[in-house]
C-alpha cells in the first residue's frame, strides 16, 4: 500500500498561503478580518480539547473568552497594566473560574451539562451589564491600550496580525501535542465509551476537569487578543453568537483537530466577506454554504481532505512499534473476596446475598439463566454499579463501592458481553488505551499494547482498524486490553459467545495459561462444554440468589440447577 504524503505538507502550504495573502494582497480591512480569524482559531483550540476530544458540549467557551477580554480591558484601561501582566492574567482568571464551575457541572451528562454551561454564560453576561462601575455596563470600556512588547507599541494591521497568528501557531502546536499525547487519547476514549474508560483505569472526572480548564486557558488568551485588536470591550463578547461561531468553526473545520480550528476560522470569517456583493442575499448563500459543508463533510473539512488524500495516495503505512512487556505489579494482591453482595433496581432485587472467593491461579465459573444477575455481579465487582449491601475486598483491602477506575488501577480488569472497542480506532490504539492510566506517555503505552497483541497471537492486527473485525478477533483484542494491564483479577462476561469450536479451544488454552501465571479469573458463560472443563468451581444464580456453589463436576447433577437452568438448556 502506498504511503500517504505527510500531513505537514498541506499545513505548510496553508501557512505559506496565509503569509503571502497577508503580505501581498490583504487590504487594511482584510488584515483586520484575518486577525479576528486568528482570535477565533485560538478560542476554538480549547473547544477542540473539551468538545472535539472529550465529547463535552461546553457552551461556556465563548463566556470564558469574554472573561479574558474583560480582564484585559479593565486592567489595561483603568489601571494601566501592560500586556506582560494582562495577558497571563486573562488566561488565569478564566481558569480559576472554570475549575469550581467544572467541579459543579461536569458530573452532569449530555444536554444537562450543555444547559448548565449555557446558564453560566448568561450569568456572566448579566454581571457585565449590571456592574457598570467595574465593567462599564452596556456601554463597555473604551481606551484599551495597544499591545506593547519590549517597549514597542504593536500597531494595527500587519504587525498585530503577525502577533496574533504567531500565538495561533504556538497554541496550535500545544493543542496538537496534547491531542496526540496521553491526555488527548484518554479524552477520546472517554468520549467514545465513558463506561469502558472507567474500567480501563481512566479517572473520568479528572480528565473532564482538565479538559475544561485547558479550554478556559485558550479562551482567555483569545479574549485578551480580541480586546487589543478592537481597543474596546463590551457585553457583546459574552453573548451567545460568539459561542455559536466557535461551535460552527469546530464542526466545519473538523472535530478534535487543531488544523480544523484554523481552517474553519479562516473560512467562517471570510465567507461573509466573499459573498458581500450579493447584498441582502449573502446571508442565505452563506447559510447554504455552511449547511452543504456539514452535509457533504460530516467529519469536517479536514476529514474530507484526509479522505481525498487516501483516495489519491492510499493510507499511510504505520511504522512498527517496539514491543515491550509491561511490568507486573510490585505486590500481588490475594485475589478478591465478596461477602453478601446485594443490589436492587427499584423494586427488583437483582443480586441477593452473593458471596464468592476468587483466588490467584483459579478459574471460577458463574452461570444462570438470562436475567439471573450475572452481568450485574460483574458490574458491581468492577465498580460500574454500587452495591446496596455486602463487602468486597481486593488483595485484602476494602474496596466496597469503589469507582471503576480505582479498581482498575488496583489490579482488576474486565470484558463486556459485546466487545467494547472504539469505533474508527486502530487495534493498537484501542489496546494502548488500557495503559494510558499507567504509563508515562502514549509511546510507552503502544509498546506495551504491541506486547499484549503478540501474546495473544494477533500482533499482525496492530495496524488494522477495529471496525469490521470478526467476532473472534474482536474478543481477542478486548482480551488484549485486559491482559496489557497485567491484572490480578480478570472478569470475563461471555468471552466465547459467537466463536467457533476451534476458536473456543484456543481461548480455553489461553485462559489456562493466564490462570497458571497466577491470575484469578471469573468466567460468566452459557456454553457448559466450554466452561466446565476450565472452571474448578462454579456458582449458579437464579433470580439474583446463589443456588449452587461447588465443584464444576457436580453442577450437572444438581437437581435445583437442572430445574432452574440446565434443564432448560438441554430441552432447547
Amino acid at each position: 500500500m502506498a504511503e500517504r504524503s505527510s500531513p505537514r505538507v498541506p499545513l505548510i502550504a496553508g501557512a505559506l498561503a496565509l503569509l503571502v495573502y497577508a503580505l501581498a494582497f490583504a487590504s487594511p480591512y482584510g488584515l483586520r478580518v484575518l486577525t479576528v480569524a486568528g482570535v477565533y482559531a485560538l478560542a476554538t483550540f480549547g473547544f477542540q480539547i473539551v468538545f472535539g476530544l472529550g465529547g463535552a458540549l461546553s457552551l461556556a467557551q465563548g463566556a470564558f473568552c469574554g472573561v479574558g477580554a474583560y480582564v484585559t480591558g479593565i486592567l489595561g484601561s483603568r489601571y494601566g497594566l501592560g500586556f506582560e501582566a494582562t495577558f497571563p492574567l486573562s488566561m488565569l482568571v478564566p481558569l480559576l473560574l472554570a475549575l469550581p464551575v467544572g467541579l459543579a457541572v461536569l458530573r452532569l451528562e449530555s444536554h444537562y451539562f450543555a444547559l448548565a454551561t449555557l446558564g453560566i454564560a448568561q450569568v456572566l453576561h448579566l454581571l457585565a451589564v449590571n456592574l457598570p462601575d467595574l465593567t462599564g455596563g452596556s456601554n463597555g470600556l473604551a481606551g484599551v491600550p495597544a499591545v506593547v512588547l519590549f517597549g514597542w507599541v504593536v500597531p494595527r494591521g500587519l504587525p498585530m496580525a503577525g502577533l496574533v497568528w504567531g500565538l495561533v501557531a504556538l497554541g496550535g502546536l500545544i493543542g496538537w501535542r496534547l491531542a496526540r499525547g496521553r491526555l488527548g487519547r484518554s479524552l477520546t476514549m472517554l468520549r467514545d465509551d465513558p463506561l469502558a474508560a472507567g474500567t480501563l483505569g481512566l479517572d473520568v472526572g479528572r480528565l473532564r476537569l482538565t479538559a475544561f480548564g485547558i479550554s478556559a486557558l485558550f479562551a482567555g488568551a483569545a479574549g485578551a487578543l480580541a480586546v487589543h485588536t478592537q481597543r474596546v470591550v463590551s457585553p457583546e463578547v459574552l453573548e451567545f453568537p460568539v459561542m455559536v461561531s466557535i461551535l460552527t468553526i469546530a464542526i466545519v473545520g473538523g472535530r478534535g483537530r487543531m488544523a480544523g480550528a484554523v481552517l474553519g476560522a479562516v473560512l467562517l470569517l471570510h465567507l461573509p466577506e466573499w459573498f458581500r456583493f450579493l447584498e441582502r442575499g449573502y446571508l442565505v448563500v452563506y447559510g447554504v454554504a455552511l449547511l452543504a459543508t456539514v452535509v457533504l463533510a460530516p467529519d469536517g473539512l479536514t476529514g474530507l481532505l484526509d479522505r481525498i488524500a487516501v483516495c489519491l495516495f492510499g493510507r499511510r503505512q504505520r511504522t512498527p512499534v517496539e514491543t515491550r512487556e509491561p511490568p507486573l505489579p510490585l505486590d500481588l494482591p490475594d485475589g478478591m473476596t465478596v461477602e453478601g453482595l446485594r443490589k436492587s433496581f427499584g423494586g427488583v432485587l437483582a443480586v441477593d446475598d452473593v458471596s464468592l472467593d476468587l483466588r490467584p491461579g483459579t478459574i471460577t465459573g458463574l452461570i444462570g439463566p438470562n436475567g439471573s444477575g450475572k452481568s450485574t455481579v460483574i458490574n458491581l465487582l468492577s465498580g460500574l454499579e454500587r452495591p446496596d449491601a455486602g463487602r468486597v475486598q481486593l488483595g485484602g483491602r476494602e474496596v466496597t463501592g469503589a469507582r471503576a477506575d480505582r479498581l482498575a488501577r488496583a489490579g482488576l480488569a474486565r470484558s463486556f458481553q459485546a466487545a467494547a472497542l472504539p469505533a474508527g480506532a486502530g487495534v493498537l490504539e484501542a489496546v494502548a488505551a488500557a495503559r494510558l492510566a499507567f504509563d508515562p506517555d502514549a509511546k510507552t503505552a503502544e509498546a506495551h499494547a504491541g506486547w499484549a497483541l503478540g501474546r495473544l497471537g494477533i500482533g499482525e492486527l496492530a495496524a488494522h482498524s477495529c471496525d469490521g473485525l470478526p467476532a473472534a478477533l474482536r474478543r481477542r483484542v478486548e482480551l488484549a486490553r485486559a491482559l496489557v494491564r497485567r491484572p490480578v483479577v480478570l472478569l470475563l462476561d461471555e468471552p466465547a459467545a459467537g466463536l467457533t469450536d476451534g476458536e473456543k479451544a484456543d481461548l480455553a488454552a489461553l485462559l489456562r495459561d493466564l490462570a497458571g501465571e497466577g491470575m484469578a479469573i471469573l468466567l460468566v458463560e452459557h456454553d457448559m462444554g466450554f466452561l466446565l472443563p476450565l472452571a474448578g468451581r462454579v456458582l449458579c444464580l437464579d433470580r439474583g440468589r446463589v443456588i449452587y456453589d461447588g465443584p464444576a463436576g457436580g453442577v450437572r447433577h444438581d437437581p435445583v440447577v437442572a430445574a432452574a437452568y440446565l434443564g432448560r438448556v438441554a430441552s432447547a
